[in-house]
């Protein structure tokens, strides 16, 4: 049976990354705890595929809202970051990604991928998993869906505003609203 991950310390990662100046780079937990950030942390199964493209650049366009509360974003798949720049490099209009306002990590080797639960060992990629991870490196959030699906933007938006009241948020609490007061 798997272990509970939400309320325990995030696994650390550092992995190789093309950053947002399609420069080859790397991210770390650790580095966005060092400077104050909270960390969402997204894996997607593979590049050039046709659910992928729709999410990466939902949250890139939405990328100013995450930098507005102080959150790191990274993307993260098993595959390379020259797979990346491709894909990257390669126009929206014909299922690429276009400029990125994040980075993109490559998980090679998989080990991030099954610190978090989200590999396919069969397949060697990842399920749709989100994480969102305070600047103390604390998991606060996870969820994990099947490849054929994309995720909401503005849902993570809203878990993550959430999770910065410290507040009891009650269902389809929307930001601006009261906490609970018990």
């Amino acid at each position: 049976m798997p272990e509970r991950m939400v309320g325990k310390q995030a696994p650390r990662f550092e992995m190789e990354a093309v950053l947002p100046n399609k420069e080859f780079g790397k991210v770390s937990l650790e580095e966005n705890m060092k400077n104050d950030k909270w960390t969402v942390l997204f894996f997607y199964p593979m590049d050039f595929t046709f659910v992928c493209p729709t999410e990466i650049t939902a949250m890139s366009d939405r990328f100013e809202e995450f930098d507005d509360l102080d959150a790191v974003v990274v993307g993260a798949s098993t595959d390379t970051i020259h797979t990346h720049l491709a894909w990257i490099n390669t126009d929206r209009k014909n299922n690429g990604l276009g400029q990125l306002n994040y980075s993109l990590a490559a998980d090679t080797n998989h080990v991030v991928a099954r610190d978090y639960g989200v590999l396919i060992e069969e397949e060697g990629v990842a399920l749709r998993g989100l994480f969102i991870i305070d600047p103390e490196g604390e998991l606060k959030y996870s969820v994990v869906n099947h490849n054929n699906i994309g995720r909401d933007v503005d849902e993570t938006l809203r878990v993550l505003q959430a999770l910065q009241t410290g507040g009891l948020c009650p269902a389809n609490w929307k930001p601006g609203q009261a906490t609970l007061n018990v």
